[in-house]
């Protein structure tokens, strides 16, 4: 998996490390000083670094069922489309750490108008969000992959899944919960939505 490491900025993170016989993954508490809305781009990558292992392992957990376990698997190997979580906003004020498998990352990659993303594309987006105490939350896996055109007119050829923290996958309205907000919002980026300008991988 590629780091990014930002420099410069005073990191406000707190870390409560926990007996010595547990992994950080399944004990460490991560929180922030200030409010998540208040984060700067290194401040939230902070806070992200502490959760890190914690995410993809319970995202792993348990019966995949109706969605695809090898994506939830092997996203972090796929190129990671983000340097730090993007700013909260859409998916109910999370950040986004974002990553985009290889079928799709050169043109992704771009972070163009109007995008031709081929068939066979996955987005993973891993969440988390801090509350305005500064109480850290781990967020869903939210997964996009785009499919061979006209198999799914009512959402563009996307088809969107998403897990819980602890790798439960979660019954959705793909239509009112996914479809109308990335038409609707991200029509130029081809549905996907970028992560914000500020924290794009450059290549």
């Amino acid at each position: 998996m590629q780091k990014f490491a930002i420099l410069g900025a005073s990191l406000t993170l707190v870390l409560a490390a926990c007996a010595s016989e547990t992994t950080s993954a399944e004990k460490a508490e991560c929180t922030a000083e200030k409010a998540g809305d208040e984060l700067s781009f290194a401040e939230a990558n902070a806070v992200y670094e502490c959760l890190s292992d914690a995410l993809h392992a319970g995202y792993k957990t348990g019966d995949k069922r109706w969605v695809n376990a090898d994506h939830v698997a092997n996203y972090r190997n796929w190129t990671q489309a983000s340097t730090a979580p993007a700013a909260p906003g859409f998916h109910t004020g999370r950040f986004l750490m974002t990553w985009v498998n290889d079928v799709g990352a050169s043109e992704y990659l771009k972070f163009a108008n109007n995008p031709t993303i081929p068939a066979g594309t996955v987005l993973a987006k891993e969440s988390f969000s801090v509350n305005d105490q500064g109480k850290v939350t781990k967020g869903p896996l939210f997964l996009m992959e785009k499919v061979a055109a006209g198999t799914s007119p009512k959402t563009q050829d996307w088809y969107y899944s998403m897990v819980s923290a602890k790798g439960v996958p979660q019954g959705i309205n793909v239509q009112t919960a996914c479809v109308d907000c990335h038409t609707g919002n991200f029509s130029e980026q081809g549905g996907m939505g970028y992560p914000v300008e500020e924290v794009r991988l450059k290549q």
